[in-house]
């Protein structure tokens, strides 16, 4: 069974990945879990711990879900990364998290922004593991930059394919 404090972060996730940072307040988070305020305080002191969690939490189950990079063709690394903005984009119908909190870094608390920091160091470097051994293999920074610029394209277009398509050209 899911633990208020799990209960707690699903709700904002959900929240931020729709509306960034400043899109919930811990009353709107009370409301959707169904407990009161004071209690999203007990196990988040503060917004800025709830948002540093947040993005930790995002950036541990993205590492959990693209698995050991070592031994991967650098195309196969590349779906497996875009498969999180698919999924994202696909099945959730939400940004990724660090990139719309990203976006909004200026604003952020300082401990939320260095969470958001190193998921996109963490992703990177992740990809740079995966592609050590392929001279031919793109940048890992333009691999993140291309799949957040399309995610946010194909949700503004409405056009899922937008996505796909820039998938399909980074991996050729």
């Amino acid at each position: 069974m899911d633990s208020i404090a799990d209960r707690i972060l699903d709700a904002a996730e959900r929240r931020a990945r729709a509306g960034g940072y400043n899109g919930f307040s811990f009353r709107d988070i009370a409301a959707d879990v169904g407990i009161k305020s004071a209690s999203v305080h007990y196990h988040f002191p503060n917004k800025a711990d709830l948002g540093a969690a947040l993005a930790r939490r995002y950036t541990a189950a993205t590492l959990d879900a693209l698995g050991p990079a070592e031994g991967l063709d650098w195309r196969s690394a590349v779906r497996r990364v875009a498969g999180i903005f698919l999924r994202a984009n696909d099945i959730e119908d939400r940004m990724c998290l660090c990139g719309i909190l990203g976006a909004e870094r200026d604003a952020l608390p300082a401990s939320v922004a260095i969470e958001v920091q190193d998921y996109f160091t963490r992703l990177r470097e992740w990809l740079s593991t995966a592609m050590a051994d392929h001279p031919d293999a793109p940048d890992p920074v333009l691999v993140v930059a291309a799949l957040e610029g399309a995610l946010i394209q194909a949700r503004v277009a409405g056009d899922p394919i937008l996505l796909k398509r820039c998938v399909d050209s980074l991996t050729g």
